[in-house]
């Protein structure tokens, strides 16, 4: 019997290909006789296209096709579809067509208006640059306040308003009611800035065509094989899903965005079918900034009403969501069904009334980033604490103490059951890790500076899609292959994946192999995202490995002339204990080739199918520590603490690493990152690394704290609560709260996301006039 694996922090399996260069990654495939695809895309943010020129680029060195709307349109290729339309909107939801290239008018920088193919990258962008088109300016609209004013341009005739969809939940009619009659009410108004994902690997397609089969086949950087699949055969190509495979490589980074449809995925697509020749496009770094599906981007108002004693009574939230040019592929799940779960955070609110609308603007589509509405939802509750605190003249940690929900399982105003929590545990961790914070502060002082100390606490709703696959067979070469239906894009899979199926079977890791991200492995699969790979992924692998298990077991007491009651398993071998007898598990599945049976597939094959639309709820409190230069705006993050609750840890240094990931880029949203457009133009002014700030190794602490293991999840057999998104839901919060912490006693009243410097600066000389004049008041007074 092996070392027992689960629990233990062990060296990624997949870090040795990784560090010595053999990751297989879509730039890395070499297709024999691919053609080179480039994108035509549109300089204009919204304008009428009246004519297209693409007679010279056809005549160039290399080229093999110029594809236009047109062409794509005779070829009857349908719109790209969004994949959520079954949510239970207020209004109808309403989802323009999104062609693959546009038709008549663009709606974005970057709309995909032709696609070139040549023999190389190089004749292709030759060529691009030879495609004609004349555009009639219209009046372009980036932002959501100017989207929805009465006389804002329209976007699609057929949203009036500019309105896609509106959500409501929970009843207002009881909520202003309360409102009216609570002792104290909180009123604010929070900008949830648009961020860019910046994976460090862009996106890119191959597509294939097979003539004999009439079989066409994607591989792609993206995050969800099964997903796509579905969407491009139904709805793009409208053929069998049978005709369609979707393959994944190695995924450089994701974060969400890469779970979306893209209309470079069906271009590829068409082109190879079209020209009978394999297709393959790779997007450079400035594509990925303006054609890639952006994060975040909400402007949210919430009043919350207190008791006299500071309880919480009602929380009424109106969000705008600004949805981009299109409706993308899960978009509007995120400021709907997702924010809502989350909503209130581990807060007893009774009454919740949340409304969301989303909002067409002439900018890039946003779709799902890491949290997908679990962030802007806890960011909400967080800063209108902290809000309440700061005008009531209360403690914000024992403000939030004093609201957590303490009995489980809690029925919250949202409709979800929460099974059980460590809230209170958290909270105890973040006073000891402010400790000596006054003493902090006036050194701080004493060198001019301004130190806060700001805490979050978070509830994460995490399942992701309900249900998942996986396949576990034993190879010809005895080891084992894992094949599960969700896919990594740097979380840690082939690893923990791995460990899952070493306890399953008592045997050593190298015995395993995983293989993920292709259709023709497995027929379903519900993909990444939504911290849903090892609570659906995991249970689903764990199941496949004792159906194997059992195959073996029910193969063996035929080979053995036993019953299958008497065999029993051990660390690769079956034993019948009143004989002595035993077979190795490889033998056993040698056997399963040649003495096939209707109860036993080769390789003792088995595919489970884990039925669950249970949430876990990952939870915590975070603790940050800000020092402000007040002559510049200059914020450094001095310290950052951690405590969260992710139930059973399978692999705790991997977990950690999840969630110190997911701090990192609620950090960048705190203080560095936004996505600007131009007013006037809709131009994308953060459209590269150049413009725009992503937080680097020294603007960041060593994390502290710790987590725990005491409360595993009852949603699944292994335990686990979802991390990889967490630390993106709670860091942002924490980091504001810091921020406003240092800024509050120089009079400045309120500050949106990212707390760059100059946003600083400015904030602190508008309030200048402000601390003088309440202090005469005061003087006068007494």
């Amino acid at each position: 019997m092996t070392e027992p694996q689960l629990g233990r922090s062990i060296d990624r399996l997949e870090d040795e290909r990784f560090v010595r260069g053999r990751g297989r990654y879509i730039a890395d495939l070499v297709a024999p006789n691919a053609l080179h695809g480039v994108v035509v895309r549109s300089p204009h943010a919204h304008a009428r296209i009246t004519a297209i020129s693409v007679d010279a680029a056809r005549q160039m060195p290399g080229v093999a096709a110029v594809l236009t709307g047109a062409e794509l349109a005779a070829d009857n290729i349908g719109p790209l579809p969004c994949a959520v339309t079954s949510i239970p909107m207020t209004t109808p939801l309403v989802v323009p067509p999104c062609h693959a290239l546009a038709r008549d008018v663009v709606r974005y920088v970057g709309e995909p208006v032709a696609f070139v193919v040549a023999e190389s990258t190089e004749a292709a962008r030759d060529a691009a640059e030879a495609v004609i088109v004349d555009y009639a300016p219209l009046p372009p609209v980036v932002s959501i306040a100017d989207a929805i004013l009465p006389d804002a341009p329209s976007i699609w005739p057929e949203a009036r308003g500019n309105i896609a969809f509106q959500f409501n939940r929970g009843e207002i009619g009881p909520v202003e009611a309360v409102i009216r009659d609570a002792a104290h009410v909180v009123e604010c108004e929070l900008v949830n800035n648009r961020v860019v994902a910046a994976p460090m690997e862009t996106r890119g397609a191959l597509g294939e065509f097979d003539a004999a089969s009439g079989r066409l086949h994607l591989t792609a950087s993206a995050a969800g094989a099964h997903a796509i699949r579905d969407l491009l055969a139904d709805g793009v190509f409208r053929i069998g899903r049978e005709k369609l495979r979707v393959s994944i490589p190695d995924v450089g980074g994701g974060f969400g965005m890469k779970n979306v449809l893209y209309p470079e995925w069906v271009l590829v697509l068409w082109a190879a079918r079209r020209l009978g020749r394999p297709v393959t496009w790779i997007g450079d770094r400035s594509e990925d900034f303006t054609g890639s599906a952006h994060g975040r981007d909400s402007l949210i108002r919430a009043r919350l009403a207190l008791d006299r004693d500071g309880r919480f009574l009602a929380l009424d939230t109106k969000v705008f969501a600004n949805l981009g040019a299109h409706v993308s592929t899960v978009a509007p799940a995120v400021p709907t069904m997702a924010m809502a779960s989350a909503m209130g955070g581990v807060y007893d609110i009774p009454l919740i009334a949340f409304q969301t609308r989303g909002v067409f603007t002439n900018t890039t589509p946003v779709d799902a980033y890491r949290g997908a509405g679990k962030p802007e939802a806890n960011y909400l509750i967080e800063r209108c604490i902290d809000i309440a605190a700061a005008e009531l003249g209360m403690d914000a940690l024992k403000l939030r103490r004093k609201n957590i929900f303490r009995r489980f399982p809690h029925a919250s105003a949202m409709g979800l059951t929460v099974e059980q929590g460590s809230f209170a545990h958290a909270i105890d961790h973040a006073v000891k890790a402010a400790a000596g914070f006054d003493a902090r502060r006036r050194s701080s002082r004493r060198r001019g500076r301004l130190r806060g100390l700001g805490y979050a606490c978070f509830l994460e709703t995490s399942r992701g899609q309900p249900n998942e696959v996986a396949k576990v067979r034993v190879g010809d070469d005895g080891r084992i292959d894992l094949m599960v239906g969700t896919h990594s894009n740097g979380q840690g899979h082939e690893t923990t994946f791995a460990q899952i199926a070493a306890d399953a079977f008592g045997l050593a890791l190298e015995r395993f192999r995983f293989r993920q991200g292709d259709t023709d492995d497995l027929d379903a699969g519900g993909g990444h995202g939504g911290a849903r790979s090892m609570h659906q992924g995991g249970t689903a692998l764990l199941m496949a490995a004792e159906g194997v298990i059992e195959n073996a077991r029910r193969l063996a007491a035929r080979l053995l002339q036993a019953s299958m009651d008497a065999v029993h398993y051990e660390a690769g071998m079956l034993r019948v204990a009143a004989t002595g007898q035993e077979i190795s598990l490889e033998e056993v599945a040698r056997a399963s080739h040649q003495t096939p049976g209707d109860d036993v597939a080769p390789g003792l094959a088995h595919k489970a199918t884990h039925l669950c639309d249970r949430y876990t709820f990952p939870n915590g409190c975070h603790v940050a520590e800000v020092e402000i230069d007040p002559e510049t705006g200059e914020v450094r993050l001095d310290r950052y603490v951690i405590f969260d609750d992710y139930g059973r840890l399978l692999d705790p240094r991997l977990t950690l690493g999840q969630v110190h990931g997911g701090v990192a880029q609620g950090i960048g949203q705190a203080l560095f990152e936004q996505a600007l457009f131009d007013a006037d133009t809709g131009q994308i002014l953060s459209g590269s690394l150049m413009d725009y700030a992503l937080p680097r190794a020294n603007d960041l602490p060593a994390f502290e704290g710790s987590l725990t293991s005491d409360f595993p999840s009852r949603a699944n057999r292994l335990g686990v609560k979802g991390s990889g998104q967490a630390g993106a839901i709670a860091a942002p919060g924490t980091i504001m709260n810091a921020v406003m912490n240092a800024l509050t006693p120089l009079g400045v009243r309120h500050l949106d996301m990212p707390a760059t410097p100059a946003r600083i600066w400015h904030a602190i000389r508008a309030a200048d006039a402000r601390p003088r004049q309440r202090a005469d008041t005061t003087s006068a007074a007494q």
